[in-house]
């Protein structure tokens, strides 16, 4: 890694930029795209200074990547946890890039994040670190600029939080500045869910092409958070039968199936944030869960769980990534070699932003559309963009994740050499 991105050099950037190298490598990418490409556009990192509840100030770090904007404005989450750092950012700020050029959206690649455990601050700091990060971004966000959304550690209204602070700074209000917000300010049905929903269409997708039974099929999700919890409920309304899930600390295992509605009832019941108590299955580590034997695994997490340790003992068929970059470069080619059909976390979780985009959409037009509407053009671009990758995978004989990071990348590359380098 070059002098000039020392600063970045950590293992999620590391991941990114060697997936974004064996793709340009294999496309013949024009070496000067190449490292245009590799290092992001706009990088900011900025102090949170913020008044506890017990009077003293304590000072967070902040930080906005905006990757890529040739192809329109920047769009990515904003995620609130201890590990987050310059480098982290900087990679989800480029798979955003590979995700939205992937599925046809008119963006750049963007991500933000304050590090920090939101989950030790009252709701009186949360609003204050969140109005604070906000403001100190907030020359470089904006509806036609780059457009903040809910990650790891956010939600609704730390998104309406960020929105009312942006429309006090500029006098009226800009429901567009955010997607992920409340309906009452400008959100859109069917955001909440998207993520999940996304998984399952292009899983159903995947057993279709595999010919794979849904009756017979069992299904296995690290992480039991917005994108898990969603994608848990949503397998089960489609009929496949969730046999384990897990949060941080351990999950659940029932070889039969999981009730999940009731599942979700006792676990949000009174603030309940684990499993154990939860008489419904047997309780089970992370580490058994990724190894049970299951037709469907969904590592709905954090990044880089699955790595050269433990990529010998999944037994899946499918692996539907729900998280972005949950598996290793060296955990990919095992994988591979095991006959797992991997759905890439750029592909597998891009109904996020898909439904991000038409939030965004409705709020430029000031019209809202039906839920039904938002699932049928989410099922129909996400489902497009699937056999895209699968028919461009089974023409060049890559894998579906080195199909959907080509075209991804190729996208951007045509959008930089139409536009040309400024000055």
């Amino acid at each position: 890694m070059s002098d000039d991105m020392n600063e970045l050099d950590t293992p999620t950037f590391r991941l990114a930029v060697a997936q974004f190298d064996q793709a340009a490598e294999r496309m013949n990418l024009d070496p000067n795209l190449r490292q245009r490409l590799k290092i992001p556009e706009r990088s900011l990192i900025v102090s949170v200074p913020v008044r506890m509840d017990n009077g003293t100030v304590k000072v967070f770090m902040g930080y906005r990547v905006q990757h890529d904007s040739s192809r329109g404005p920047s769009k990515g989450g904003i995620r609130y946890h201890p590990d987050v750092n310059l480098g982290e950012v900087a990679a989800l700020a480029m798979w955003m890039t590979w995700k939205c050029a992937l599925v046809g959206l008119p963006y750049g690649g963007a991500k933000g994040g304050v590090r920090v455990a939101p989950e030790q601050l009252s709701r009186a700091e949360l609003q204050r670190l969140t109005r604070r990060y906000a403001s100190d971004i907030l020359p470089f966000i904006g509806p036609d600029k780059d457009v903040p959304a809910p990650d790891v550690g956010t939600n609704p209204q730390v998104m309406a939080w960020i929105m009312d602070t942006y429309s006090q700074q500029v006098g009226y209000p800009v429901p567009g500045v955010v997607t992920g917000k409340p309906l009452s300010i400008g959100g859109s049905l069917g955001r909440e869910e998207a993520t999940g929903r996304g998984v399952v269409y292009v899983t159903l997708e995947a057993m279709r092409h595999l010919g794979l039974e849904v009756e017979k099929a069992s299904v296995v999700i690290q992480g039991f958070g917005n994108v898990g919890s969603h994608t848990a409920r949503i397998m089960q309304e489609y009929g496949l039968r969730v046999i384990a899930v897990s949060d941080k600390s351990g999950g659940l295992y029932n070889p039969k199936g999981l009730d999940i509605p009731e599942l979700l009832k006792r676990y949000r019941a009174d603030g309940h944030r684990t499993f154990r108590d939860i008489k419904m299955g047997d309780w089970i580590t992370n580490e058994e869960l990724l190894a049970l034997d299951c037709t469907v695994l969904v590592p709905a997490a954090l990044s880089e769980q699955i790595s050269h340790k433990n990529a010998d003992q999944v037994r899946c068929r499918i692996l539907a990534e729900g998280a972005n970059g949950p598996t290793t470069l060296e955990a990919d080619q095992i994988l591979t070699e095991k006959g797992i059909f991997i759905i890439p976390d750029i592909l597998a979780n891009s109904g996020g932003v898909i439904v991000s985009y038409f939030e965004w959409v409705q709020d430029a037009q000031r019209f809202f559309w039906k839920a039904k509407d938002i699932q049928d053009r989410l099922q129909e671009i996400i489902t497009a963009a699937f056999h895209r990758t699968l028919q461009f995978s089974m023409a060049q004989r890559a894998t579906m994740r080195m199909a959907a990071l080509m075209s991804g990348i190729d996208k951007v590359a045509q959008a930089h050499l139409a536009r040309g380098l400024y000055p």
